[in-house]
């Protein structure tokens, strides 16, 4: 479940940032980086801050 939460609230990010980049200022582009580098460093160290928070705010244990 929060796997699927995780990949739903990267892809909506990004998907947002792109269309702030192309309607409002291209700057958004950072924010799509930041997802992106956020993406690969849980992958490498398997830790995700995303996954810290909605474990929190849904009381989910391990």
């Amino acid at each position: 479940m929060i796997n699927r939460l995780i990949r739903a609230i990267a892809g909506t990010f990004i998907i947002i940032s792109v269309l702030l980049a192309m309607y409002v200022n291209q700057n958004w582009l950072w924010f799509t980086l930041f997802v992106g580098v956020n993406l690969l460093q849980s992958s490498i160290t398997k830790w995700c801050l995303m996954e810290d928070i909605l474990r929190k705010v849904f009381k989910v244990k391990d």
